[in-house]
């Protein structure tokens, strides 16, 4: 999947993101260890790649495909 992913944001222990479309989707950063263990600062320090959110400090990635297909 190509990246067509505007915005990405955190609220109420949960990782969102937004499409170009306009669809959002959003996972418990309980799902993530990494994540979930990260003070805001190092959350809010990510890059966006054609593919994912990469995490340079978390050395943590998340494809946009899973993000959007996968549930628990």
């Amino acid at each position: 999947m190509e990246n067509n992913i505007v915005k990405v944001w955190f609220d109420n222990g949960r990782i969102f993101i937004k499409t170009a479309a306009g669809e959002e989707k959003s996972h418990p950063l309980s799902w993530f260890p990494k994540l979930q263990n990260a003070a805001n600062t190092v959350l809010e320090n990510f890059t966006l790649s054609p593919f994912g959110i990469h995490w340079e400090q978390l050395d943590e990635d998340l494809s946009f495909e899973g993000f959007l297909n996968y549930s628990r």
